[in-house]
Protein backbone atom coordinates (compact mmCIF):
# COMPACT_ATOMS: atom_id res chain seq x y z
CA UNK A 1 0.00 0.00 0.00
CA UNK A 2 1.56 3.03 -0.95
CA UNK A 3 1.57 6.58 0.53
CA UNK A 4 -1.45 7.78 -1.41
CA UNK A 5 -3.60 4.66 -0.26
CA UNK A 6 -2.18 4.65 3.00
CA UNK A 7 -3.38 8.72 3.49
CA UNK A 8 -6.87 7.86 1.92
CA UNK A 9 -7.67 4.67 4.61
CA UNK A 10 -6.63 7.23 7.36
CA UNK A 11 -9.16 9.46 6.08
CA UNK A 12 -11.84 7.36 5.37
CA UNK A 13 -11.06 5.83 9.07
CA UNK A 14 -11.54 9.35 10.74
CA UNK A 15 -14.94 9.75 8.50
CA UNK A 16 -16.10 6.54 9.62
CA UNK A 17 -15.14 6.94 13.29
CA UNK A 18 -16.23 10.51 13.62
CA UNK A 19 -19.67 9.27 11.99
CA UNK A 20 -19.74 6.28 14.19
CA UNK A 21 -19.72 8.59 17.10
CA UNK A 22 -23.32 9.51 16.16
CA UNK A 23 -24.28 5.61 15.90
CA UNK A 24 -22.93 5.86 19.66
CA UNK A 25 -24.80 8.02 21.07
CA UNK A 26 -28.25 7.19 19.66
CA UNK A 27 -27.73 3.34 20.21
CA UNK A 28 -27.24 4.64 24.20
CA UNK A 29 -29.46 6.49 24.23
CA UNK A 30 -32.16 3.71 22.62
CA UNK A 31 -30.53 0.57 24.28
CA UNK A 32 -31.15 2.61 27.97
CA UNK A 33 -34.94 2.30 27.79
CA UNK A 34 -34.26 -1.83 27.96
CA UNK A 35 -33.44 -3.44 30.95
CA UNK A 36 -29.88 -3.88 32.55
CA UNK A 37 -29.11 -7.50 31.53
CA UNK A 38 -29.96 -6.49 27.80
CA UNK A 39 -28.74 -3.23 27.04
CA UNK A 40 -25.21 -4.81 26.25
CA UNK A 41 -25.91 -7.68 23.86
CA UNK A 42 -28.67 -4.99 22.14
CA UNK A 43 -25.90 -2.00 21.50
CA UNK A 44 -23.29 -4.47 19.97
CA UNK A 45 -26.01 -6.35 17.93
CA UNK A 46 -26.77 -2.36 16.82
CA UNK A 47 -23.40 -1.63 16.14
CA UNK A 48 -23.08 -4.63 13.93
CA UNK A 49 -26.38 -4.12 12.00
CA UNK A 50 -24.59 -0.25 11.54
CA UNK A 51 -21.06 -2.17 10.31
CA UNK A 52 -23.46 -4.60 8.19
CA UNK A 53 -25.48 -1.67 6.62
CA UNK A 54 -22.13 0.20 5.85
CA UNK A 55 -20.13 -2.87 4.06
CA UNK A 56 -23.71 -3.90 1.91
CA UNK A 57 -24.02 -0.63 1.04
CA UNK A 58 -20.31 -0.35 -0.18
CA UNK A 59 -20.77 -3.31 -2.37
CA UNK A 60 -23.58 -2.16 -4.00
CA UNK A 61 -22.14 1.49 -4.40
CA UNK A 62 -22.65 1.54 -8.35
CA UNK A 63 -26.19 1.32 -7.26
CA UNK A 64 -26.30 4.83 -4.90
CA UNK A 65 -25.16 6.51 -7.59
CA UNK A 66 -28.97 5.66 -8.85
CA UNK A 67 -30.43 6.57 -5.80
CA UNK A 68 -29.89 10.24 -6.91
CA UNK A 69 -32.16 9.89 -9.83
CA UNK A 70 -35.98 11.34 -9.01
CA UNK A 71 -38.16 8.97 -7.02
CA UNK A 72 -41.22 10.49 -9.46
CA UNK A 73 -39.67 11.55 -13.19
CA UNK A 74 -43.07 13.09 -14.21
CA UNK A 75 -44.16 14.61 -11.00
CA UNK A 76 -44.11 18.42 -10.43
CA UNK A 77 -40.82 20.58 -9.75
CA UNK A 78 -41.43 20.69 -6.27
CA UNK A 79 -41.73 16.59 -6.11
CA UNK A 80 -38.65 15.93 -7.59
CA UNK A 81 -36.43 14.11 -4.85
CA UNK A 82 -34.94 11.10 -5.40
CA UNK A 83 -34.67 8.02 -3.12
CA UNK A 84 -31.73 9.17 -1.24
CA UNK A 85 -33.55 12.45 -0.36
CA UNK A 86 -36.46 10.98 0.53
CA UNK A 87 -34.03 8.90 2.90
CA UNK A 88 -32.21 11.70 4.08
CA UNK A 89 -35.77 14.01 4.78
CA UNK A 90 -37.11 10.91 6.91
CA UNK A 91 -34.48 10.08 8.79
CA UNK A 92 -33.35 14.03 9.76
CA UNK A 93 -36.89 14.19 10.96
CA UNK A 94 -36.97 10.97 12.94
CA UNK A 95 -33.54 12.26 14.35
CA UNK A 96 -34.98 15.26 15.33
CA UNK A 97 -38.08 14.11 16.97
CA UNK A 98 -36.06 11.33 18.67
CA UNK A 99 -33.67 13.94 20.29
CA UNK A 100 -36.23 16.36 21.04
CA UNK A 101 -38.59 13.78 23.29
CA UNK A 102 -35.89 11.90 24.74
CA UNK A 103 -34.86 15.40 26.16
CA UNK A 104 -38.29 16.07 27.16
CA UNK A 105 -38.30 12.95 28.81
CA UNK A 106 -34.68 13.63 30.82
CA UNK A 107 -36.05 17.27 31.81
CA UNK A 108 -39.39 16.27 33.12
CA UNK A 109 -37.70 13.61 34.99
CA UNK A 110 -39.97 10.57 33.25
CA UNK A 111 -37.18 8.11 33.60
CA UNK A 112 -38.18 8.06 37.69
CA UNK A 113 -41.42 8.31 37.46
CA UNK A 114 -42.19 3.82 37.55
CA UNK A 115 -45.73 5.02 36.52
CA UNK A 116 -44.77 7.16 33.34
CA UNK A 117 -41.99 5.15 32.35
CA UNK A 118 -42.51 4.36 28.99
CA UNK A 119 -41.81 0.16 28.58
CA UNK A 120 -39.50 -0.52 25.30
CA UNK A 121 -38.80 -3.71 23.98
CA UNK A 122 -35.98 -5.64 21.79
CA UNK A 123 -37.80 -5.43 18.43
CA UNK A 124 -38.52 -1.85 18.87
CA UNK A 125 -35.70 -0.75 19.97
CA UNK A 126 -33.46 -2.57 17.23
CA UNK A 127 -36.14 -1.45 14.35
CA UNK A 128 -35.18 1.71 15.37
CA UNK A 129 -31.45 1.36 15.26
CA UNK A 130 -31.89 -0.29 11.58
CA UNK A 131 -33.65 2.75 10.29
CA UNK A 132 -31.21 5.14 11.54
CA UNK A 133 -28.26 2.95 11.04
CA UNK A 134 -29.50 3.00 6.84
CA UNK A 135 -29.24 7.00 7.30
CA UNK A 136 -26.06 7.39 8.52
CA UNK A 137 -24.63 5.09 6.42
CA UNK A 138 -26.18 5.80 2.86
CA UNK A 139 -24.75 9.28 4.26
CA UNK A 140 -21.35 8.24 4.94
CA UNK A 141 -20.92 5.88 2.02
CA UNK A 142 -21.72 8.19 -0.02
CA UNK A 143 -19.34 10.54 1.17
CA UNK A 144 -16.48 7.80 0.96
CA UNK A 145 -17.49 6.39 -2.17
CA UNK A 146 -17.24 10.12 -3.71
CA UNK A 147 -13.68 10.14 -2.21
CA UNK A 148 -12.22 6.87 -3.67
CA UNK A 149 -14.20 3.93 -5.84
CA UNK A 150 -11.94 1.12 -4.18
CA UNK A 151 -14.17 -0.60 -2.48
CA UNK A 152 -11.96 -2.89 -0.64
CA UNK A 153 -10.58 0.31 0.99
CA UNK A 154 -13.66 1.59 2.01
CA UNK A 155 -14.88 -1.50 3.80
CA UNK A 156 -11.57 -1.95 5.35
CA UNK A 157 -12.06 1.45 7.13
CA UNK A 158 -15.74 0.56 7.68
CA UNK A 159 -14.58 -2.84 10.14
CA UNK A 160 -11.40 -1.03 11.43
CA UNK A 161 -13.48 1.65 12.75
CA UNK A 162 -16.27 -0.70 14.09
CA UNK A 163 -13.67 -2.22 16.13
CA UNK A 164 -12.58 0.46 17.57
CA UNK A 165 -16.12 2.11 17.94
CA UNK A 166 -17.26 -1.52 19.86
CA UNK A 167 -14.16 -1.33 22.32
CA UNK A 168 -15.60 2.24 23.50
CA UNK A 169 -19.55 2.58 23.02
CA UNK A 170 -20.25 0.81 26.05
CA UNK A 171 -18.29 3.23 28.15
CA UNK A 172 -19.10 6.03 26.31
CA UNK A 173 -22.47 5.76 26.32
CA UNK A 174 -22.56 4.48 29.94
CA UNK A 175 -20.51 8.19 31.03
CA UNK A 176 -23.21 9.90 28.28
CA UNK A 177 -26.47 8.70 30.40
CA UNK A 178 -25.02 9.21 33.93
CA UNK A 179 -24.13 12.88 33.63
CA UNK A 180 -27.56 14.53 32.33
CA UNK A 181 -25.83 18.13 31.22
CA UNK A 182 -23.61 15.59 29.01
CA UNK A 183 -26.69 14.04 27.99
CA UNK A 184 -28.57 16.49 27.05
CA UNK A 185 -25.65 18.40 25.30
CA UNK A 186 -25.38 14.61 23.26
CA UNK A 187 -29.28 14.97 22.44
CA UNK A 188 -28.91 18.37 21.52
CA UNK A 189 -25.97 17.46 19.16
CA UNK A 190 -28.00 15.05 17.60
CA UNK A 191 -30.76 17.62 16.65
CA UNK A 192 -28.15 19.82 14.98
CA UNK A 193 -27.13 16.46 13.24
CA UNK A 194 -30.71 15.84 12.50
CA UNK A 195 -30.98 19.37 10.72
CA UNK A 196 -28.04 18.82 8.92
CA UNK A 197 -29.29 14.91 7.14
CA UNK A 198 -32.69 17.20 6.45
CA UNK A 199 -31.26 20.02 4.73
CA UNK A 200 -28.86 17.03 2.83
CA UNK A 201 -32.22 15.83 1.84
CA UNK A 202 -33.21 19.31 0.37
CA UNK A 203 -30.10 19.45 -1.59
CA UNK A 204 -28.42 21.84 0.47
CA UNK A 205 -24.93 21.24 0.94
CA UNK A 206 -23.46 21.76 4.77
CA UNK A 207 -19.95 21.45 5.58
CA UNK A 208 -19.48 18.78 7.98
CA UNK A 209 -16.17 20.73 9.72
CA UNK A 210 -18.86 23.40 10.49
CA UNK A 211 -21.33 21.50 12.67
CA UNK A 212 -18.42 18.95 14.36
CA UNK A 213 -16.29 21.60 15.55
CA UNK A 214 -18.58 23.63 17.35
CA UNK A 215 -20.08 20.33 18.71
CA UNK A 216 -16.41 19.41 20.09
CA UNK A 217 -15.87 22.57 21.75
CA UNK A 218 -19.25 22.70 23.73
CA UNK A 219 -18.28 19.21 24.73
CA UNK A 220 -14.78 20.05 25.46
CA UNK A 221 -16.54 23.06 27.46
CA UNK A 222 -19.24 20.66 29.40
CA UNK A 223 -16.18 18.52 30.56
CA UNK A 224 -14.06 21.30 32.10
CA UNK A 225 -16.70 22.41 33.98
CA UNK A 226 -17.83 18.99 35.24
CA UNK A 227 -13.96 18.78 36.09
CA UNK A 228 -14.05 22.28 37.84
CA UNK A 229 -17.96 20.88 39.63
CA UNK A 230 -15.27 17.42 40.85
CA UNK A 231 -12.64 19.44 42.14
CA UNK A 232 -14.72 21.74 44.23
CA UNK A 233 -16.44 18.62 45.97
CA UNK A 234 -13.37 16.89 46.54
CA UNK A 235 -11.84 20.13 48.00
CA UNK A 236 -14.62 20.46 50.70
CA UNK A 237 -14.02 16.61 51.83
CA UNK A 238 -10.61 17.88 52.67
Amino acid sequence: MDGDLIGLFALLVGLELILGVDNVLVIAILVARLPEKNRNFTRNFGLVLAMVARVLMVVGGLKLIELTNPAWPSGPSWLQFSWRDLALLAGGLFLMWKAIKEIHATVELEHHDSKRKPKASFAGVIAQIVVLDVVFSLDSVITAVGLTNNRWIIISAVILSFLVILFFAKPIGDFILKNTALKILALAFLIVIGITIFMEGMGKEVEKSMIYVPMGFAMAIELLQMRHSYNQKKSKKI
